[in-house]
Formats: C-alpha cells, sequence, structure tokens
C-alpha cells in the first residue's frame, strides 16, 4: 500500500526550475536515497512530500491518517526542559497517559477513602491498557536507549535542552524523531552532526524501521547500508534505481551508455534526413517526400543523454613550502575543562606526509585535540612546538560565522587569497560549484551548503603545509566530496582530519590515531590496517571504536611511490572494493540462531510479567507493582532490540547466501 504518491510534480522559484513531471511512490519497507547536485531541489521535494510546499503542477496523495516525521537540517532553539522529557514528548498520547499513571500512582500512595481508592484503581487499570497496547511500559527505556546510541551520557538526558549546542539539539531531534516511529520517515543529511560510532548505530537502528524511508544524504556508506532505492535529482528530473549507491552508479552509467547508443543511431538518421531536405528541396518531383521529411524532423521525439556532473576543474592545493620531517610535537599535554581532565600527559609527534584521521567515541577529545594540534585552544599544561617552517590551517563549521555577508563570494575568497590571480580563483570557486553569476552572490543569501563550501574554499587557497580539518565534508555534494578528496590526496603536506564520512577516511587516511581514555594512541597505516591490528570486523561493523588499544604495533610496509593522481584512482579503487566487501558477513547463522534463542526467553518472560501485571491486586502493594514496571520495561526493551537484531541478520544471511551462490554460478562458467 502505498504511504505517499507523487504525480507529474514540478516546482519553480521565480525563473529557475528545480523540476518538472517528478513521480516517487513511497510504500513501507521502501528506503530511497535522493541524490544529486547541490541546489537541483532535494530539500524541497521533502517539503512537498510533508505539505509544507506545494507543487506547482501534478499532485501529492498521502494515505489516511499517515504520520510523516521530518528531520530538517537545521533545527529551532529550544529551552526549558529535559532533553529526555523533549524526547518523549515526541511520543505523543502515549507520553501523556505515562504521565498520568504516574500522577495516579502518587494518589494512590495518599489515598485512605475506599471508594476513592476503587475509582483511581479502575481509571489505572484502564490507562494501563491503553498504555501497554501503545507500548508505553518501554517508552522511556526506549527514549534512552536511543539517546545512548546517538551519544548522550546517562548525566546529560536530564540536562535542559537548552545547554546544549545546535549539533546536540539536532540529535535530540533526531532521537525524538525516531522514537515517534512515523508512518513515513524524512531524513534530511542525518549524519552531519553524528561521530562515527553515532553513525553506525542509526544504521543498526533504521535496520530494523519498518515504514518508509526518504533519505537524502551524501554520505555513500550510509545511503549504501541503508537503502534499497536510489533517486537522482538532476537537471529537473527524478530517475529511480533500484539497489544501493553501488548499484546505481552501476545501473546510471549503464542507461547513459545505452542512452548514448541510441541518440547516436538516432542522429545518424537524423543527419541523413537532413541531407536528403537540402538535396532535394528545390526539386518539384521530390517536393511532397521532403515536407514529409521536415514534418517527420519537427515531431521527433530527440533523445536527450543525462550527463552525470564530472569534475572538469580538478582543484590542488597551492603548492605549500616544505616543512622539517617533524611536523608537530605535543608532550605532556594537560587539558582540563573545569573539573574534567580531558588530557593529563599526552604526547603526540606527527611526521611531513602523514594523513592523519582522528577516531574514537563521542566525548573522546578528538577535537580538543584537533585544536590543540590547529593552536587554536590554550592548554594548562605540557608543550607544543611546531617543526621548521611549519605553517597551520585550521577549518571548523563555526567559521562560517566568520564570513563577511555584506561581501561577494569572489570579494570573501580575495581576503584570503592575496596573492591568487582572479582567474586562479575563478577556477577554485568553480571547483566547489560557484561559477558563473553566483560568484557575485552575496554571502549573506547563500545556503548552508554554500557557506561550507566557501569557507573551504578560502582555506584551500592559503598555502599552509599542516591541514587540521573539523568536519570538512558537512554539507558538500558528492561531486564536491570527490573535489576534496582528490586535492587531500595530491597535498604533499601534513593533514589532521576529524570526519564521520567512512568512505573519505578510508579514501585519504594513511595513519589513524586513536583517542579514547585520555590517551592518543597512533597506528602507522590506512584504516584497514588499524582495523586488523585492532581486531575490529570492518567488513560486518563499520568502524567501531573504544576498545583496548594492543601494544608492540610494527610498522605497513611501505607502498611504492605514485604520481598523485595514481595515487588517487588507486585508493578510490581500494575504497570502492572494502565498500563491496562490507556488504559480507560473517558469522551470522549462529549469530542469528544465539538471537533467536535469546528471544524465545525473553518472549516468556515478559508473558509471565504481563500476566502478573495484570492482577489488579498487584497494586496493592506500591512497590512490588513499581519492581513488576520496571522488569517489565528492562524485558520489553530487551525484546524489541532482539527483534530487531533478528530480523537485520536473517536480511544480511539472506543477502550474503544469495551473493555466494551467484558467485559460485559465474565462477562455474568460467
Amino acid at each position: 500500500m502505498s504511504l505517499v504518491t507523487i504525480s507529474g510534480a514540478s516546482k519553480a522559484f521565480g525563473a529557475q526550475e528545480l523540476f518538472s513531471d517528478v513521480s516517487l511512490r513511497i510504500t513501507a519497507g521502501r528506503r530511497i536515497a535522493i541524490v544529486g547536485p547541490n541546489g537541483a531541489g532535494k530539500t524541497t521535494l521533502l517539503e512537498i512530500i510533508t505539505g509544507e510546499q506545494q507543487p506547482d503542477a501534478g499532485t501529492v496523495v498521502r494515505g489516511k491518517d499517515v504520520v510523516i516525521g521530518y528531520l530538517r537540517q537545521d533545527v529551532a532553539d529550544t529551552a526549558g526542559r529535559s532533553v529526555l522529557a523533549e524526547v518523549m514528548a515526541g511520543a505523543g498520547a502515549v507520553s501523556g497517559i505515562g504521565h498520568r499513571l504516574g500522577h495516579i500512582e502518587a494518589e494512590l500512595a495518599e489515598a485512605s477513602d475506599d471508594a476513592e481508592v476503587a475509582e483511581l484503581m479502575s481509571e489505572y487499570g484502564r490507562l494501563q491498557d491503553r498504555f501497554e497496547l501503545l507500548g508505553g511500559y518501554g517508552l522511556e527505556a526506549e527514549a534512552r536507549r536511543i539517546l545512548a546510541g546517538l551519544g548522550f551520557a546517562d548525566a546529560d538526558v536530564e540536562r535542559d535542552i537548552g545547554t546544549f549546542s545546535g549539533g546536540w539539539m539536532m540529535r535530540v531531534a533526531l532521537a525524538k524523531l525516531l522514537l515517534e516511529n512515523p508512518d513515513v520517515l524524512l531524513l534530511d543529511e542525518p549524519t552531519n552532526h553524528l561521530d562515527l560510532a553515532s553513525v553506525d548505530w542509526l544504521q543498526g537502528f533504521l535496520g530494523g524501521y519498518a515504514g518508509g524511508l526518504v533519505l537524502v544524504s551524501h554520505d555513500r556508506d550510509f545511503i549504501n547500508a541503508i537503502s534499497n532505492r536510489v533517486a537522482e535529482l538532476g537537471r529537473g528530473t527524478l530517475t529511480e534505481y533500484v539497489g544501493d549507491y553501488a548499484d546505481f552508479v552501476e545501473q546510471r552509467d549503464d542507461r547513459i551508455a545505452q542512452l548514448e547508443r541510441t541518440a547516436a543511431v538516432q542522429q545518424r538518421k537524423i543527419a541523413q534526413t537532413e541531407r536528403f531536405i537540402e538535396r532535394f528541396r528545390y526539386k518539384l518531383s521530390k517536393a511532397r517526400q521532403v515536407q514529409s521529411r521536415i514534418k517527420s524532423l519537427e515531431r521527433l521525439d530527440r533523445v536527450e543523454v543525462p550527463t552525470t556532473r564530472t569534475k572538469t576543474v580538478k582543484f590542488r592545493f597551492p603548492q605549500p613550502p616544505r616543512s622539517g620531517r617533524i611536523v608537530i610535537s605535543l608532550a605532556g599535554i594537560v587539558k582540563r575543562y573545569g573539573d574534567h581532565t580531558v588530557y593529563d600527559g599526552l604526547d603526540l609527534t606527527l611526521e611531513r606526509g602523514q594523513k592523519v584521521a582522528l577516531i574514537g567515541p563521542n566525548g573522546a577529545g578528538k577535537s580538543t585535540l584537533l585544536k590543540i594540534l590547529a593552536g587554536e585552544l590554550a592548554f594548562e599544561g605540557g608543550s607544543r612546538e611546531l617543526g621548521t617552517n611549519v605553517r597551520v590551517a585550521y577549518f571548523a563549521q563555526h567559521q562560517i560565522d566568520a564570513l563577511d555577508p555584506t561581501k561577494t563570494v569572489l570579494e570573501e575568497l580575495a581576503d584570503a587569497a592575496p596573492r591568487m590571480t582572479t582567474v586562479e580563483m575563478r577556477r577554485l570557486l568553480g571547483a566547489f560549484l560557484f561559477s558563473g553569476d553566483a560568484i557575485n552572490k552575496q554571502v549573506d543569501v547563500l545556503s548552508g551548503g554554500e557557506q561550507t563550501r566557501l569557507a573551504l574554499a578560502k582555506l584551500m587557497a592559503d598555502p599552509a603545509n599542516l591541514l587540521c580539518l573539523d568536519e570538512p565534508t558537512n554539507h558538500l555534494d558528492i561531486a564536491s566530496r570527490d573535489v576534496l578528496e582528490d586535492a587531500l590526496n595530491a597535498f604533499p603536506g601534513t593533514i589532521v582530519l576529524i570526519t564521520h564520512d567512512r568512505y573519505l577516511i578510508r579514501s585519504v587516511a594513511n595513519v589513524i590515531v586513536e583517542v579514547t581514555g585520555g590517551d592518543a594512541t597512533l597506528f602507522p597505516g590506512d584504516f584497514e590496517y588499524y582495523a586488523a591490528k585492532r581486531g575490529i570486523d570492518i567488513e560486518a561493523r563499520g568502524a567501531t571504536e573504544g576498545r583496548a588499544t594492543p601494544r608492540g604495533l610494527e610498522a605497513p610496509q611501505p607502498r611504492p611511490r605514485t604520481s598523485a593522481t595514481a595515487e588517487s584512482a588507486r585508493k578510490r579503487a581500494e575504497a570502492d572494493e572494502r565498500n563491496r566487501r562490507y556488504r559480507r558477513t560473517k558469522d551470522l547463522r549462529t549469530a542469528l540462531e544465539r538471537t533467536e534463542r535469546e528471544a524465545s526467553e525473553t518472549d516468556a518472560e515478559l508473558a509471565k510479567l504481563i500476566e502478573r501485571l495484570a492482577d489488579t491486586s498487584v497494586y496493592a502493594d506500591p512497590a512490588l507493582a513499581k519492581d513488576l514496571i520496571d522488569r517489565y520495561n528492562a524485558a520489553r526493551d530487551r525484546a524489541e532490540t532482539l527483534a530487531a537484531d533478528w530480523a537485520r541478520l536473517g536480511d544480511e544471511l539472506a543477502a550474503a547466501e544469495g551473493s555466494a551462490e551467484v558467485a559460485t554460478t559465474q565462477a562455474g562458467r568460467q
């Protein structure tokens, strides 16, 4: 059954047409990733689905009583209640019933009149039945589980939401939406404010979501893990493909190749017809045939070949001055925030040519370490020494606020690039999708994504040899990420970056620094090397963080030197191959059997608890009733987790067995 159906929708703003004749069908279990360049209208399409915007033409049909949940890229500031209360508010009627049950329990403890007790117990019984039917007993436990998965500590859930930054408020909005569990879930760049561990958790959570999902994201790994369809919005049209992002790229290339062949055949026929018309235009004996061919050309539905946005501009960082072998050294660093000690005696040394990814659990101190390396943050003890001829450049999202809203894009870049010519500045801006009249737009009319791209362009114009980058890919579309990736791979200096984009880590990083427990451990190899040393099964889990660090790591064998272009192509090929390997899993059958056994035991426990809670005599003893409800909440939470794990493992096992069968068949044919 269709939850939302869009048919023949068109949308324009003034003279600019975003898209026309767009159709999309959202059903339960369909997970659609919408991809395309910035400005193609992806967010507008989401708002048309919700009804916040109306199409200029076409229809939008929403199923009766269908609930649509929408996570925006930006959320309004909120204050006045705790994180947990804000998330619980997303449950609507269930949360209200829960509050009333709590009040009744308090009233029962104070009631002395038998008639009053009987009336309260009658209301309690009715509400309890409704509460149980709506899954209310597991509501708070589920809210806490979601918040923990998104990186909130136990103490944080009781804090006022107004004390958190915008990024953490975005996580609260996401948690509220996930708890609401709507029929249709719309997510606009949900991973922008998440760390690797939270992205990994969100993937697992969405794996058990049964409704319709529409996702706008530029994170290829996330799309591969979540989607079963990809819809490309670009050049005013929407084209849907079955499969994940890797399947989409392959199918799109095949489709374009077929259209090119068809267009070539058609063009030859058109040229032949035009030659006939030109040759016999003035011959009376051929006049009827000429007119017939002219009309056929006018009526001809010409084949249009969509062009993928290739990187016609390949930017390279301005050549920085060569630094010494040792780029930066931290010795005995002590850093505290009030009573909280982040580092107490941290040592770290980085060398020229290292491209370092900082990874670790949320709150471990990655951003703090990056700021110390960049010289942006003072510390209470220890020393920071730059190597010979080292120049540092630092990028973080808050730098967008430093852009001058009264200047144009070109003027803002010119302030940061006094040595660049106008041609060089135009080329740099073109690499980040500022071309033509766009370079004369004022900063204050740019979107958040455009401002991010401009801030990155300013950074790239500075010939520093130590780049410190905090989430540089936020709001960048895939084409822009490819430009940045190529530039980082070709950069001859030293890079330290924090990113939730696992594709970028695998494609760029040749050193991993794991930040955990107040320490920073350097792994002298890429992410695959780090995972092997740490015993992490990246084929099954991706970026898992936070385990104990083994010592005595030997350096990997160095690779032969290659050109920057060849190295970039090699890394891209290796990253793509790793993406394919991540879809295969190990030991699934054993995990599935264990999960099924645990789920059966938990279901039996739940049945007994429900039977006891249905006995009204239980509530004569408030302590016993509370204990039973707490046990029910824990068992319900465990049962829901096991059910989601069982469904996910079953799907993964079926996919793995199918892949193995195909591989065996293909091998037999060779």
